[in-house]
């Protein structure tokens, strides 16, 4: 299994939600983050944004259907411009069901 963080547009979060949904890939996590890129922040005439509102987005998925959902996160999160997101994909090692103390894989 894998955990795929995708940190997205906040503006294209319904979007990308959508088209999960859409897929089949229902089950996810949604916060509320701040943070910059390797542009260090944007610049918009005279008002200088150090830190940016993004929104990361958390799925646990099967290993055969990892790339899968990469790429409904990449096309649906696309704008073409500096900040469009990330995308970072981990191994999952164990997960556990809180209500029935069970292990899930």
């Amino acid at each position: 299994m894998k955990m795929i963080r995708a940190i997205v547009r906040p503006e294209k979060v319904e979007e990308v939600v959508d088209a999960l949904d859409n897929a089949g890939y229902m089950a996810l996590t949604k916060m509320d983050v701040i943070g910059r890129g390797k542009q260090k922040g944007i610049q918009l005439e005279n008002i200088y944004y150090d830190e940016i509102p993004k929104t990361m987005l958390l799925l646990v998925a099967e290993d055969d259907v990892t790339k899968k959902i990469i790429e409904i996160i990449a096309e649906s999160s696309f704008t073409g411009n500096f900040g469009d997101g990330k995308i970072f994909v981990s191994p999952v090692e164990e997960t556990y069901t809180v209500r029935t103390r069970s292990s899930t894989l």
